[in-house]
């Protein structure tokens, strides 16, 4: 009978294993795919003390027990563990051909300045739970990343990895559950967008209609307080859009304005809404309608836009090189109005003795949430709302309407105190 080989502490080897000269262990396995494997490590089991001057290492029976269930299960540990996660990224993103251009380039742009040259460069099968979790954490507290931002890094790297898992490269996905972990450690909460008040709207308005240097925004201004419309609907519209004889405004397409993957420069383009619920017919208040029909005639005199994007033509707003709005100009023209009529309020309210009615600080976004919030406060049927505003989902329209009817509830309440004799 052969004698059972031992380690050089006089521990008996199980087949496959043995122990070199210099104290390493190695195991020799055949991996799923029938190829001859070799892993090591400096210690046998986890009580073994490791040999000075050695980095510390898993215990060769963990790893055993580790590589044995793999190949039960047919999963291509080797190659997990000697390929990227930017290697399997790459492979990925190829095959997600039904992404929306705009989509694909704005994954491609935060996988590239966030992931590429930190967590992307580990080894897929190396890339545990807590390592997702430790990115997400530095993400939110070194970067100033908000939860939406997250859940963008979390939804290009979730379903990275759950290929890696269907190919059979490594046995779990380690992105799940980890958005749901962080949001109940940390304050996570979504930054919410606030409407602007009736006076703060009248103010507004006001402001730009009767200043000499911004009254040129005021049609862009109404059309946005009065449908609700995306920034990106907005100055995308075409008179083509506008049904002046019908009252309606066709909203089928956005102008987004974006690093383009194969140019790396920003570039406009067309696309379509990404749900069915982005395509919607807007009524026109008459406000709105007197605001396009007064444009429409000083483009008549003066000359219509020429501008073309993707085949689409005749557009509506433009700046005043006849080229087309990005919301970045608008959002920065929005907050130097906020400055000036700020200032301007403040001088005011200071000679007529009473509390000055100042801007908070806003962005386009807020323009279309102050419409919603509006039409909420007046509206009771959220079906219309929801379809007015394009919403996926009743749950983002109900969020509004709960939050401006919150405001109408006190009100009513206040004017009822004292008529009901409850004490």
């Amino acid at each position: 009978m052969n004698e059972k080989r031992r380690d050089n502490k006089g521990r008996v080897l199980r087949n496959g294993e043995s122990q070199r000269p210099d104290g390493k262990y190695e195991y020799r396995y055949t991996d799923a795919k029938g190829v001859r494997r070799s892993v090591y490590s400096w210690k046998l089991v986890s009580t073994d003390k490791l040999p000075p001057g050695k980095r510390q290492c898993e215990p060769l029976r963990e790893i055993e027990k580790r590589l044995c269930r793999d190949v039960e299960d047919g999963i291509d540990t080797h190659f997990g563990t000697k390929t990227s996660l930017n290697d399997f990224y790459d492979d990925y993103i190829k095959t997600k051909y039904e992404l929306k251009p705009s989509t694909r380039t704005n994954y491609i742009y935060m996988y590239k300045k966030y992931v590429r040259e930190g967590l992307g460069t580990k080894k897929v099968a190396n890339i545990k739970y807590s390592d997702v979790k430790k990115f997400y954490i530095h993400l939110i507290n070194d970067i100033g990343f908000k939860p939406n931002s997250v859940e963008i890094i979390q939804t290009i790297l979730h379903p990275v990895f759950n290929m890696a898992v269907r190919d059979g490269y490594i046995r779990t996905n380690p992105t799940d559950g980890v958005i749901a972990e962080i949001k109940r450690s940390h304050s996570w909460e979504r930054p919410k967008r606030h409407a602007l008040t009736v006076p703060q709207q009248e103010r507004f308005i006001e402001f730009v209609s009767g200043h000499k240097v911004y009254k040129h925004w005021m049609t862009l201004f109404t059309v946005m307080l009065g449908t609700g419309a995306r920034v990106g609907e907005t100055v995308g519209l075409r008179w083509d859009d506008c049904d002046f004889d019908n009252n309606i405004i066709d909203i089928n397409h956005n102008l987004i304005y974006r690093v383009q993957e194969a140019s790396g420069t920003c570039e406009f383009h067309i696309t379509t809404p990404k749900t069915k619920a982005g395509i919607r017919i807007i009524p026109m208040f008459q406000a709105v309608k007197e605001a396009l029909l007064t444009e429409r005639a000083r483009q008549q005199k003066d000359g219509f836009n020429t501008f073309v994007i993707d085949g689409y033509t005749n557009f509506i707003f433009c700046n005043r090189f006849d080229e087309a709005l990005n919301p970045h100009v608008i959002n920065r023209a929005i907050a130097r109005i906020i400055r000036d009529a700020n200032y301007e309020e403040q001088e005011r309210a200071i000679k007529e003795h009473r509390e000055p009615i100042l801007l908070p600080h806003f962005s386009c976004h807020n323009l279309r949430h102050t419409f919603c919030t509006r039409l909420c406060e007046n509206e009771s049927n959220i079906k219309v709302i929801q379809e007015i505003m394009g919403h996926r989902n009743a749950e983002t329209t109900l969020n509004v309407y709960n939050e401006a009817t919150r405001e109408k509830k006190i009100q009513t309440f206040a004017s009822l105190d004292g008529a009901f004799r409850i004490a």
